[in-house]
């Protein structure tokens, strides 16, 4: 699963995720940090990733420009990196599913 975090998840939330989340990324660990949306998006469908975010702008774009990538919209308001990762980890075979899903372009989490 290659997820793809957004500059407003702390990068400190791929130590908080198990193995299962071995190929996440945030945008830090490859130089997207302080980019535009649309870079990071672009960086997501060129190297299959999913984005997490918690920025209504990814689902924007994707709505014009279709997927790749999907979106995890995470609807929870303020949470903590852990937090964050509890969630993901709670979520985990729906994220799976969802990724897999050649129909859906959004996941939102609340």
């Amino acid at each position: 699963m290659r997820l793809l975090f957004d500059q407003n998840i702390s990068f400190r939330i791929v130590s908080h995720l198990p193995q299962s989340f071995a190929e996440c990324k945030q945008v830090r660990h490859i130089g997207l940090q302080d980019k535009a949306d649309m870079e990071i998006w672009q960086y997501a469908r060129e190297n299959d990733f999913t984005v997490v975010t918690f920025d209504a702008d990814f689902y924007d774009i994707t709505l014009v420009k279709g997927i790749p990538p999907k979106i995890i919209w995470l609807r929870t308001g303020n949470l903590t990196t852990k937090e964050i990762a509890e969630l993901l980890i709670l979520k985990y075979s729906l994220i799976k599913n969802f990724i897999k899903d050649d129909e859906q372009m959004c996941l939102e989490l609340e």
